[in-house]
């Protein structure tokens, strides 16, 4: 031969030069009365068949094989790790690589995997940073405690207390400017440039509080009610910095001088410049707090040297949206003044019972922390059912029920808030159906909306919850019921918005 032979290993000793495999040739075999019972072999005399080298091989690739559907998928594997027809002919005496990925099919026991813990659940969230987003959430609104003496309450505007309009429209203005640059602010991140997301935040949050203030001001009020706007605005640009820059515990930080003060006042009389000031200290550590943080963001990150421009109209629905959750919101909260008021004619309204929103807000403003780990435990549990669904049906079905689940345990946990917020609450009414019915479509409508602006539905859930929030806004100014116009408004929205949310998300597409 031109060439050597391939020697396996241990297979050419000092009595012998090469062994090569073969089998043992057929014999005829006899007659049964010709058999006879032959001796056995001595152990040096008998035929040395070594081991098939394809059983080494299916123990190496055990993993791999198992897992595989169709024996293409190994001799796929085979060929990326270099395995060439000569290689199997040489190796393994088998013709070519697509035969050996037969026979390792056929030799290795299928063992599908199931949903790994690592893969199957890459939306990790951490509860506790959810529990402390949801407090930050829910304190602010104990400003109102320590600012209640700044608005007029003996003189009214459009209906309302003086200055408690001013301050709505300021509300509605932050709320919608900073959802926008909040968004805005995450995509810079998404492509991990933190220094261009701070940027951002530093331009961005002082414009939307100057706009906001601006608003408050061309609607006019008491000096008091406008200067706690102005506050409420900047502070809301500079909550938006810090929980985009993902620093919750800062923001609780500065709301502890607020938070302390408005327990002070609900168990004692506090003159009305001690109130100030406590609100004020929150406000400087927030700002100041926010600041620090952009500072170090800014300075310490490295400037790209690829430029990078996002287009701005992308941000134009998440700021519709934001108008519209603000106006639902403020509808729930101030619905019944506001029918009051236009009942009255815009006179001061006689003295009705108390209705019980305050509890209601509470309940609701908690539960942002809870719809922000639903939305996490959402998507971990359908990337779960994308690996151990077998058809796209079955997918469908089990996203399905996971949307129902995570919406049902959002509502309980609302209603549950309610209820112990009414009880925490001196003198506030139990809510009844109808108002118990409102608030939780309301609830249900926002979680939805969140869950398809996470999938990227933008513009659907922003001209749905925008449709939702006109239509109440002129019923509620037609002098309609407030709890009505919510019944029929979150009821529809948050119909409209099941209805997309089952057929979208239940294609395999937006999970991957």
């Amino acid at each position: 031969m031109s060439g050597p032979l391939r020697l396996i290993p241990g297979e050419a000793g000092p009595d012998q030069t090469v062994q090569l495999r073969a089998l043992p040739l057929k014999r005829r075999r006899p007659a049964p009365s010709e058999q006879e019972p032959e001796p056995e072999p001595e152990p040096e005399d008998s035929l040395y068949l070594p081991a098939d080298p394809l059983d080494e091989l299916a123990e190496r690739l055990r993993d791999v094989c198992a897992d595989a559907v169709h024996p293409y998928e190994i001799a796929a594997f085979l060929e990326s790790d270099g395995l060439s027809d000569e290689q199997a002919a040489l190796l393994y005496g088998r013709p070519d690589a697509f035969t050996v990925a037969e026979e390792l099919f056929e030799k290795v026991e299928r063992r599908y995997p199931g949903p790994s813990s690592e893969f199957a659940n890459p939306w990790r969230a951490d509860p506790w940073r959810c529990v402390v987003r949801g407090l930050v959430f829910a304190l602010p609104g104990l400003g109102y405690l320590l600012g209640a003496n700044l608005f007029a309450t003996t003189r009214m505007r459009f209906g309302l207390p003086s200055g408690m309009l001013a301050l709505s429209v300021a509300t509605l203005v932050s709320w919608g400017f900073n959802q926008a640059l909040a968004h805005r602010s995450y995509r810079w991140l998404g492509r991990l440039r933190r220094r261009e997301a701070a940027v951002c935040l530093a331009i961005g949050a002082p414009v939307g509080a100057l706009v906001a203030a601006a608003a408050a001001y061309v609607v006019g009020g008491p000096l008091g009610a406008l200067c706690f706007a102005a506050g409420q605005s900047c502070y809301l640009g500079a909550a938006t910095v810090l929980l985009v820059l993902g620093r919750e515990k800062f923001l609780l930080l500065a709301l502890a001088p607020a938070s302390v003060g408005a327990g002070v006042v609900l168990a004692a009389d506090v003159p009305q410049p001690v109130r100030t000031v406590v609100l004020l200290v929150s406000l400087v550590l927030a700002v100041g707090l926010a600041v620090r943080e952009l500072l170090v963001c800014i300075r310490g990150g490295e400037r790209e040297s690829v430029e990078l421009r996002l287009p701005v109209r992308q941000e134009v629905p998440h700021l519709l949206f934001g108008l519209a959750c603000g106006a639902l919101t403020l509808i729930a909260g101030l619905g019944g003044t506001i029918h009051q008021a236009v009942q009255s004619g815009g006179l001061p309204a006689q003295a009705t019972s108390t209705t019980p929103t305050g509890p209601a807000m509470i309940a609701l403003t908690l539960s942002l922390g809870l719809a922000e780990w639903l939305l996490f435990r959402y998507r971990a549990m359908a990337v779960a059912a994308l690996r151990t669904s077998h058809t796209s049906g079955q997918f469908t079905r089990r996203t399905g029920g996971i949307l129902l689940g995570c919406l049902f345990i959002y509502l309980t946990t609302v209603a549950a808030l309610d209820a112990a917020a009414t009880v925490l609450w001196p003198g506030a009414p139990a809510l009844g159906v109808p108002q118990l019915g409102a608030m939780l479509l309301l609830g249900g409508s926002l979680w939805l909306a969140l869950l398809l602006n996470a999938f990227g539905f933008s513009w659907s859930t922003a001209l749905v919850c925008l449709a939702a929030a006109v239509a109440e806004s002129a019923g509620l100014l037609a002098g309609a019921d407030p709890i009505v116009l919510q019944l029929i408004g979150c009821g529809t929205a948050a119909f409209v918005l099941t209805a997309l949310a089952g057929p979208a998300l239940g294609r395999t597409t937006q999970h991957r």
